[in-house]
């Protein structure tokens, strides 16, 4: 006789709960999974769209930044091939002191400094171009990356 209080019945009672809770635990747990997969994929879609218009930024400003640079460059050569032609000269402002007061100007003092112009040698106009440029170019590459950075920051 199969009675309730048989424990060969609870025993089956129990072991169908417990298949039925595992079976719905194992069922849930791969939905899980699946929705996590479903996520990810559309996470690292969106991260590589994302990646792809940074990059597309990064070129826009590195060719911004090579016109920038190149249109630089024909003006340093132009200063550079004025400057060794003689077209064009550049002039440093030098005080001079004259410690005695010239007949004609009574009213200045002694000691009195006044500004003159010399011209520059050559080769010091080289120089000071060349270190002139290198900052330039130093400005507009940081400038750049400036730009490019809060261009990236303001994209996320």
């Amino acid at each position: 006789m199969l009675s309730l209080f048989n424990p060969w019945v609870i025993l089956g009672i129990l072991m169908a709960v417990l298949g039925s809770f595992s079976a719905g635990y194992y069922s849930g747990e791969q939905n899980e999974y699946e929705r996590q997969q479903i996520e990810i994929a559309a996470l690292n879609a969106k991260a590589r769209e994302t990646e792809q218009r940074m990059g597309e930024v990064a070129q826009t400003y590195a060719q911004t930044l090579r016109k920038a640079n190149n249109v630089a460059k024909a003006k340093e050569t132009k200063l550079r091939t004025d400057i060794a032609s003689g077209e064009r000269k550049l002039f440093i402002p030098t005080k001079t002191s004259c410690p005695v007061p010239s007949a004609g100007d009574a009213a200045s003092a002694a000691g009195d400094s006044r500004e003159t112009r010399t011209e520059l040698d050559r080769s010091v106009a080289e120089a000071l171009i060349a270190i002139t440029a290198d900052g330039d170019q130093a400005i507009r590459k940081l400038n750049a990356c400036i730009d490019q950075y809060e261009t990236l920051r303001k994209m996320k």
